[in-house]
Order: C-alpha cells, then sequence, then structure tokens
C-alpha cells in the first residue's frame, strides 16, 4: 500500500507539471479563456474576441503538487501489513 500511494503521488506530480508545461507553462492564475487581438478589415481598428482555451496557472500546479505531497506523506503514516507465518 505504501509503495502504492508513493506511485500514485509521482504520477500525479509529473502528470500536473508535464501538463503545465505543455499547455503553455502560464506563470499567472488558471485562466478559462485568453484574448486574442484581431484587426477589422474595414476600418483597420484593433479588437479583442475572447476565445475559450484552458491555459493552467501556478494555482492550478501548487494544488496538484500539494495533493501528490499529501499522498506521499500519507503512506508515510500508513503500517505495513506482515502475513503470518502458518
Amino acid at each position: 500500500m505504501k509503495k502504492a500511494l508513493k506511485r500514485i503521488a509521482l504520477v500525479i506530480a509529473l502528470g500536473a507539471v508535464a501538463l503545465w508545461l505543455v499547455l503553455g507553462a502560464n506563470r499567472g492564475w488558471t485562466k478559462t479563456s485568453v484574448a486574442v487581438v484581431t484587426v477589422d478589415e474595414v476600418t483597420g481598428l484593433e479588437g479583442r474576441v475572447y476565445k475559450n482555451r484552458f491555459l493552467p496557472g501556478l494555482d492550478f500546479l501548487g494544488v496538484a503538487l500539494a495533493g501528490a505531497g499529501v499522498l506521499a506523506l500519507s503512506s508515510v503514516f500508513i503500517g505495513s501489513r506482515k502475513q503470518a507465518q502458518s
């Protein structure tokens, strides 16, 4: 059980870091929409259009790493089972 919790914690930590890096490594808060600047063809004025996009921020990374840390720490307090010899 201890090894399983440690492995799950490692998978969560590595997965969160990988997801954070792949999706943009946003160093701010998590965003669910991003402003894209567009130029109107007729008038030449710039405008902003918001596109739905998930950008995980440092809060996402912190919560995922904290959760992985709690799992890893909980493995310390779980006793190992020893099978009775017959």
